[in-house]
Parts: C-alpha cells; structure tokens; sequence
C-alpha cells in the first residue's frame, strides 16, 4: 500500500528561511492549514532539537481551519561557508470526530496512516539594500518623533501670550494704584497744612467750635492717611503676583 500524501498545507512548503544576524533569536513562521473535512493531528520534529524552539510542537486542526507554528532559531556563531543541514518533518494523522486524547492517537497509529512533509533549514545575512532600508527606518523615526514634540510644544506660545497680557494688567493696575496714592499723599499734605494754620489763627473764635473743628479735620487727615496704607498693602500684592 503507497504511503498517504500530505493532507494539510504548508506555507512555506518546503524551506525555513531564517535570516541574521544571529546573535539573538530568530523567528519564522510555519502555517499550517487543514482543507479536509476530517481533524487532524500534527507533530513537528527536527534533526537539530537543542537548536530550535516549536510553539507548538504538536495539536490539532479543526476541518477548514489552520494554525500558526513559530520555529524560533537560538543565537549561535554564524559561519557562512558552513551549511546548514538541519530539517523538520511536520508528521499528521487523521482523527476522528471525538477523539479526546491525541496521545492515544499517536500511540495506536499505523505506518500506513501517517503523513509527513521535511522542510529544510537556510540561514541568510541581510543583504545591504536590507542593511540600508534598516538605517533609514531608524533616521525616519526620530523625525517623526520630532514632529511629534515640535507639536506638543506649540501650545507654549500661546499661554505665553496668556501670561503677557496678564502681564500688562497688572502693570496697569499697579499705576493706577500709584497715582492714587501721590493724589491721597497730596492731599494728606494739604489736610495737614490746613490744620497747622488753624492752630496759629487767634483764637477770638469760640473754643468749643475750633475744637471741634480741629477734630472734624484731624479725622479727616486720618482717613487719607488710611486709604494710603490700604493702597500700599494692595501694590505689595499685585507686586508680588508679579514678581511671582
């Protein structure tokens, strides 16, 4: 009886190509689909087991459906006069609709019912177009993150604009404040003045009213002399928001 041929499909059917530098691991995939109407178990060996890492190494396949092996070379010293020689052979066998246990397949497995694909292993360096393309790729994305970041700033201007205006107001507030004060201080002065000529004036007139017209206006100089401390405390605050 002829051996079965390979039900499922394999891409790439028949070369791994894993392609350097090696001194980290490398991956390449291996799809494997199943078109039949019936499940399928698989295993996936290799001559070279210490070398390669298969996830996964064996399954099942649904009817119509495929899975996705990563071959995963360990890093070693690349010797290209050296070639390789390790293959993997994907090994199936039809299962039937409730099997459960895929190690009893396996177990009760005839020669004649399995199937099997060997692929073999290449080793590339990256070529020097692949060697520029790299370089390029990596001047590309700083410029991009640049961008990025020449984005991110230009909001700044305009809260700068925010803080100049704010800025100004205070400026302007700052001057109101101080002309209010000279006119307060001027006005203080003359309030004082006024009151020393009344104590030199004769004092023909009755007593009781100069003195009470000495308090009037003592009480009026005090009232300047209090705008003039709160002027002061406000120019201290906004000076101090300034500054600040």
């Amino acid at each position: 009886m002829s051996k079965l041929e390979q039900i499922l499909i394999l891409e790439p059917p028949v070369d791994l190509k894993f392609k350097g530098p090696f001194t980290d691991v490398v991956t390449t995939n291996l799809k494997l689909k199943n078109p039949s109407d019936r499940k399928v178990c698989f295993k996936v060996k290799t001559t070279a087991p210490r070398r390669y890492c298969v996830r996964p190494n064996s399954g099942m396949i649904e009817p119509g459906s495929f899975i996705i092996v990563s071959v995963m070379l360990q890093p070693f010293d690349y010797d290209p006069n050296e070639k390789s020689k390790h293959k993997f052979m994907v090994q199936t066998i039809f299962a039937s609709p409730h099997v459960t246990d895929m190690e009893a397949v396996w177990k009760d497995a005839k020669p004649d019912d399995l199937m099997d694909s060997k692929l073999r292993c290449i080793f590339e360096l990256p070529s020097e177009n692949d060697k520029v393309n790299d370089i390029e790729s990596s001047k590309a994305t700083p410029v991009i993150n640049a961008s990025k970041q020449d984005g991110s700033s230009l909001p700044k201007p305009t809260s700068m604009s925010l803080d100049d205006t704010e800025m100004r107001k205070l400026m302007e507030e700052c001057k109101r404040l101080q002309s209010d004060v000279m006119k307060l201080s001027d006005e203080n002065r003359q309030l004082k003045d006024e009151g020393l000529r009344m104590r030199k004036a004769p004092r023909s007139d009755n007593m009781v009213t100069n003195t009470g017209g000495l308090m009037g206006r003592d009480s009026s100089s005090s009232l300047p002399s209090l705008l003039v401390v709160l002027a002061a405390i406000f120019i201290g605050f906004f000076l101090g928001k300034f500054i600040l």
